[in-house]
């Protein structure tokens, strides 16, 4: 089995209007591959034109796939607030569902699907690819629901799934949780608390996207009957406290020589949590952001990329320094756009 990317190629990519999917196009030209867009809403810079449907619209996935070669799914529901546990079923797992479907009709054999270490759920070390997964979250359930189903369309015949499972992903037009931290530091309304002690895995989106190219353009480096699972991570991981001092560096502000305690904090934080919950907003102070940013330790393994010989472009000191800059030029005064996915299949 080959199954590769190779110059010429149509590659229909769901999801394309999302943050990964905006970072693509360098990577695609280079590699002489047309990027082919499906996504529920239209590109949000107004550049491309895109195909507008549901993943889980097998009829819509079927007239998308004309032409084309193979797939990249992008496409899920993702948000922490506003997306119940049958909207999660339904896009990440449903949708898997709807693509092989999709493309067995076209006899397309040659996949790329974006899951998550989200499927690992919390363990004492940093997982690796041969981990058991353990997910304590509806993400990271249907994901993990979502690989299943893509191994066993793969197991089918001369088929390739390639499973990426990258950290938190972050750089230029991504609002979350970096965005947020750097914007909070811009308007002085941040305060280092706790040691900042923890690691926080995290990957540079062109780190990611360029590793997918170099992966999917070789034949399958793992061994025979071995899902082909990568953990995306770039290292070496930085402490809390490392990444924030970046972000004050970026923004040319000086770091508070104190740090808050972490104990006060939390119980301070717990109104907001109250809040949140009465109101269902998604509010920038929370005791569960103040713990994942100050406390948690979050770091996963990814030797099995390093060891078929991907060296990432971009480090992330680097990485950090470009998104502030971006943030600086452009991402301070534009606004975040939620996709959140409907209950239903849109026809």
């Amino acid at each position: 089995m080959t199954n590769t990317l190779a110059r010429g190629d149509r590659v229909l990519v769901l999801g394309s209007s999302g943050f990964v999917g905006s970072h693509l196009a360098p990577v695609f030209d280079r590699l002489g591959v047309e990027l082919v867009r499906f996504d529920l809403h239209p590109d949000p810079r107004g550049e491309h034109p895109t195909q507008i449907g549901d993943v889980r619209d097998v009829d819509a996935l079927i007239g998308a796939m004309t032409g084309c070669t193979a797939v990249l799914n992008l496409a899920a529901a993702h948000h922490d607030f506003g997306i119940g546990a049958a909207t999660f079923e339904s896009v990440n797992v449903g949708g898997a569902r709807a693509v092989c479907a999709a493309m067995d009709h076209h006899g397309l054999t040659n996949l790329c699907f974006y899951s998550s270490v989200a499927v690992y759920g919390e363990h004492p070390t940093p997982p690796d690819e041969h981990t058991p997964p353990e997910p304590v979250n509806d993400y990271g359930r249907t994901k993990l629901a979502a690989e299943a189903v893509y191994r066993e369309w793969e197991a089918g015949g001369d088929r390739r799934a390639l499973i990426m499972r990258p950290a938190v992903v972050f750089g230029p037009r991504n609002f979350a949780n970096l965005y947020k931290l750097i914007r909070q530091v811009d308007r002085r309304r941040f305060f280092p608390v706790g040691p900042g002690s923890n690691r926080k895995s995290m990957c540079y989106v062109t780190n990611l996207v360029e590793a997918i190219g170099y992966l999917w353009t070789a034949p399958s480096r793992v061994g025979q009957g071995e899902p082909e699972v990568y953990n995306y991570v770039d290292k070496p991981d930085l402490t809390s406290r490392e990444t924030v001092s970046l972000v004050y560096r970026g923004l040319g502000r000086r770091e508070p020589p104190a740090r808050l305690p972490l104990g006060p904090v939390l119980l301070a934080a717990k109104p907001f949590d109250l809040v949140g919950r009465a109101t269902g907003k998604d509010l920038p102070i929370t005791s569960a952001r103040v713990h994942k940013l100050s406390e948690a330790e979050t770091a996963f393994a990814a030797d099995r990329i390093r060891q078929v010989g991907f060296t990432p472009s971009v480090t992330l000191p680097e990485g950090i320094a470009t998104m502030v800059d971006w943030y600086l030029q452009e991402g301070r005064h534009t606004a975040p756009v939620v996709h959140l996915p409907p209950q239903d299949v849109q026809r």
